[in-house]
């Protein structure tokens, strides 16, 4: 999946933001550390303030939704970048549904993804056609939307990114 933009951070100088001046740069966060490390030694060195050596993330763009601190560190930036560039707005959210832990979000998409589906509904007659054979006479008396509340409501997450994009994990 692409995305419409890049994964960048903003890096500014303190000594030069306290003395009233702003002062930094855009970095491409999908580039990996060195080129941060770069681009923050070349904002402290261009600084209007002589000797500056204190910098802050003062924003970020592209992360999609996903939180990055003034003083986050660039290893959690990088893999934050990385993340987000391999998963976009899914890995985002289902990062924000562990509380940012990427490492249960990776978990999650790796062990415990069940599909993307148009509706709970559809989820709940795939499943239920993969695990039981229902007899002709009662396939129309079979409440699926029903079926995939339930199943929302103690077996699994449901990460919606549109009106009919449901992404489904296992609770397990």
């Amino acid at each position: 999946m692409k995305s419409e933009g890049e994964i960048r951070i903003y890096v500014a100088c303190l000594a030069a933001y306290n003395n009233g001046y702003l002062h930094g740069q855009w970095i491409d966060a999908s580039l990996g550390e060195e080129t941060i490390w770069e681009g923050i030694r070349e904002v402290l060195k261009t600084s209007p303030i002589p000797d500056a050596e204190e910098w802050a993330i003062h924003d970020h763009e592209g992360f999609e939704g996903l939180d990055i601190s003034e003083y986050e560190g660039i290893e959690s930036v990088c893999e934050k970048a990385a993340f987000i560039e391999e998963h976009w707005r899914l890995g985002a959210e289902l990062a924000a549904h562990y509380g940012g832990d990427l490492e249960e979000a990776k978990t999650a998409l790796n062990d415990h993804y069940a599909g993307q589906y148009s509706s709970l509904a559809e989820f709940a007659e795939e499943l239920t056609e993969q695990t039981t054979q229902v007899p002709d006479s009662l396939q129309y008396y079979i409440d699926y939307e029903r079926m995939g509340r339930d199943l929302e409501i103690s077996d699994v997450l449901v990460i919606r990114l549109g009106y009919d994009e449901l992404h489904v994990f296992w609770f397990h």
